[in-house]
């Protein structure tokens, strides 16, 4: 992030400049912009930039362009600019946001030649059907074909997923180590705007995974009967305290119905409407409630006193990137994907959506699904919600597996500072040669995908044979795809998606040990 004034010079530089172009923050303080570009580039942006300046807009730079930036040692790498206004007493500055694009684009390369690959497959398969009555074998391969390219783009974005999630979890982990050992008022202050700036970037990655995962037809509904009340209740203690901060009542009512849907999906749906419903209600409250339509139908309700979206809007509300109301220069709360994952969440259920909405009283999200033709069975009782204790952690000891370096490093101060005593190891046979070894293990810690194709559910059912007992254990992963439903679990075992905070990941170790 630097700060540009309106001849080009240079005002501020954060420190991660220095790590990204090589230069000491006094080495760019006060250099024309263009010290960061190629030759090539230097005298075309100068023309640019004083154009820019005339209008001084939030956007893009060189949109749809190919931008590069240079590196101190004259290395070059592919960069995306965003240019931000802004206002320091009579002066007009801009802030520029520079992201090393490097990764996103070869991952875009690995993504389009997946697509490519699955093209070519339903070419084939197109192929084959015509000339199915002349030789079924052909059909047979080119469907087998199709399959290999979908479990290959599959694959690809469990992968595309998880690897992009580790960095993210060893960030959300030492932040919380420091905000264990750092007592300096500013100091936290810097914490807490870091620990805010990932929950932003863990949002948008969790976004942008979904909708590609959405597209790509990774997600499958699996429907089964479920009880409203289960689901309500789920959201009643995940929002009750964002809207509480807000000064919102948020009214869940109760609710008898059953309905044929996919709980999960479902859910996702509800989470994403009331988190837009509370984002844009300034003042009353957010209704959730569940009421019986005819030809046995259930309509679930999210209904909001919020500013309301004018009718002209309403078409473009499921767009990507699109908010209501929100001007191009000013400071944008979430990214405006909200709506485009639950509209292609409810087209994968072959539900209903509808939206009545009237700007300054509210608006009325309506999800209309199917009831279900047999009774719920309750399930069993749930253990209780994480108990509060201070003194859980006094040398427990833990058994951390993680293959990635970083995010083991990261668990393991984090565990330290809090007062466990902790085991790090990166495979399955060091897992195992630690229990041998030390059968005081009180809690396992493991990441679902380890390398060399083991898997933390390996890890768990190894340990506990080897313990003689049913080990407590937390299986970490940066997999969303449906396979993780897959996966046996039992009671003593809890499932954290990554990146998890740091203070969900210790509530979810005590509230095991308890």
């Amino acid at each position: 992030m630097i700060i540009i004034d309106r001849q080009g010079a240079i005002r501020f530089a954060n420190r991660q400049l220095s790590a990204l172009f090589g230069y000491e923050h006094d080495e760019v303080i006060g250099k024309p912009i263009e010290l960061l570009m190629p030759d090539r580039f230097r005298a075309r942006h100068v023309a640019h930039r004083d154009e820019y300046v005339k209008t001084l807009t939030v956007r893009a730079m060189g949109s749809g362009l190919d931008l590069y930036a240079r590196r101190r040692d004259g290395t070059e790498f592919p960069v995306e600019i965003s240019l931000s206004p802004i206002r320091d007493g009579d002066q007009d500055l801009v802030a520029a946001a520079i992201r090393d694009t490097t990764d996103r684009i070869r991952a875009r390369v690995e993504l389009i030649a997946a697509r490519e690959a699955a093209e070519r497959a339903r070419e084939v398969a197109d192929q084959a059907r015509e000339v199915a009555d002349h030789s079924r074998e052909v059909a047979v391969q080119a469907r087998e074909t199709a399959d290999r390219a979908n479990q290959g783009k599959s694959r690809f974005l469990a992968t595309a997923s998880h690897d992009l999630r580790q960095p993210l979890q060893t960030l959300a982990l030492l932040n919380g180590s420091l905000r264990r050992l750092v007592g300096e008022p500013d100091a936290l202050e810097a914490i807490a705007q870091q620990e805010l700036a990932i929950g932003a970037m863990s949002r948008l990655l969790n976004a942008l995974l979904d909708i590609s995962k959405l597209e790509s037809g990774a997600i499958e509904p699996e429907p089964t009967d479920f009880k409203v009340a289960e689901l309500f209740d789920e959201l009643r203690n995940e929002f009750a305290g964002v809207a509480a901060k807000k000064g919102l009542d948020l009214d869940v009512e109760p609710s008898g119905d059953c309905v044929h849907s996919d709980p999960s999906l479902v859910e996702q749906i509800l989470r994403n409407l009331l988190s837009n419903a509370i984002k844009y209600t300034r003042e009353g409250r957010v209704r959730l409630r569940c009421v019986h339509e005819q030809n046995r139908l259930v309509r679930i309700e999210v209904i909001d006193t919020g500013v309301g979206i004018p009718p002209d809007q309403l078409p473009f509300i499921c767009d990507e990137f699109y908010q209501v109301g929100v001007p191009t220069n000013s400071t944008r709360d979430g990214y405006g994907l909200g709506l485009s994952i639950v509209q292609r969440l409810v087209a994968l259920l072959n539900a209903d959506l509808d939206v009545k909405s009237e700007v300054g009283k509210g608006s009325a999200f309506s999800l209309v699904l199917p009831a279900s033709f047999t009774q719920v069975l309750t399930p069993e009782a749930r253990r209780p919600e994480q108990m509060k204790s201070a003194n859980t952690a006094g040398k427990r000891h833990v058994l951390l597996v993680e293959d990635d370096q970083g995010v083991r490093d990261a668990t393991r101060m984090l565990l330290k500072v809090e007062g466990y005593r902790v085991t790090a190891v990166a495979t399955l046979a060091q897992a195992v040669a630690t229990a041998k070894e030390d059968a005081a293990v009180d809690l396992l810690l493991t990441d679902y995908h380890l390398g060399s194709g083991e898997t933390g559910t390996q890890v768990i059912t190894e340990l506990r044979q080897i313990l003689q007992r049913a080990v407590s254990a937390v299986l970490m992963t940066g997999d969303t795809s449906t396979a993780m439903r897959e996966v046996p679990l039992d009671l003593d075992v809890r499932v954290a998606s990554k990146p998890i905070k740091a203070e969900e990941l210790l509530g979810l170790l005590k509230e095991l040990l308890h």
